[in-house]
């Protein structure tokens, strides 16, 4: 059933958008969400994630979306900013603090094993297309962090009995470290400041607009 919703998925999002775009406000937007809804309560019928399907859902919708920059940023907003905190929450609070305080052995080996795995396998390749060494170890931490996905298989194990109460809480803490902390190192340490835009100064404009009277 997900399948055949996610094959109908492009030409029904193109032809409603198409019927109702300038009849019903943010028609756009109030589809995409009652697809990711849906494709959620079909996922949880098998016993699935509801999260899920939301991948499936906006690399189908890939070309619906990318031909309005200012839709998407809206609609990043909603996701990011009401949508996915539910999850994380949910994801969250089933987390043991106990459990991970009573052996940080466990968390540091699993961190440093989840970090060292992912950069090893970056490094050589980003070194091919990277001279300098800021770039390198930059580009290299940022694509090594590691959330979403880890989140999902950690709950779905708790929730099939894969894995145990403890072993979810060190799962989830990893998965998280790993997002902040190379985030963290790389902006620290190897941001590459020479590819930042610069910034003009405020005056510059007033100055610019007074030459130009003067010329006229």
């Amino acid at each position: 059933m997900t399948a055949i919703v996610l094959i109908c998925l492009p030409a029904v999002s193109h032809r409603l958008a198409g019927v109702y775009a300038h009849r019903t406000a943010a028609i756009r937007t109030k589809w995409v969400v009652l697809v990711l809804f849906g494709l959620g309560a079909l996922a949880l019928w098998p016993g699935s994630e509801a999260v899920l399907p939301a991948y499936l859902a906006g690399m189908v919708l890939a070309e619906f979306s990318g031909t309005d920059a200012s839709w998407v940023r809206r609609l990043r907003t909603l996701t990011i900013g009401f949508l996915t905190p539910f999850y994380f929450i949910r994801a969250g609070t089933l987390v043991s603090i106990p459990a991970l305080i009573s052996a940080p052995l466990v968390f540091a080996m699993l961190l440093g094993g989840k970090a060292l795995s992912k950069i090893f396998g970056l490094y050589p390749v980003i070194r091919l297309f990277r001279r300098r060494r800021d770039e390198r170890w930059y580009y290299t931490l940022m694509m090594s962090t590691g959330l979403t996905f880890g989140t999902i298989s950690a709950l779905y194990g708790l929730s099939h009995g894969i894995v145990t109460q403890g072993q979810y809480s060190f799962l989830v803490a990893v998965v998280i470290a790993s997002a902040v902390v190379p985030t963290l190192i790389a902006g620290w340490a190897f941001l590459p400041r020479h590819l930042l835009p610069t910034t003009k100064p405020a005056d510059e404009p007033a100055v610019l607009e007074a030459e130009l009277d003067e010329e006229g």
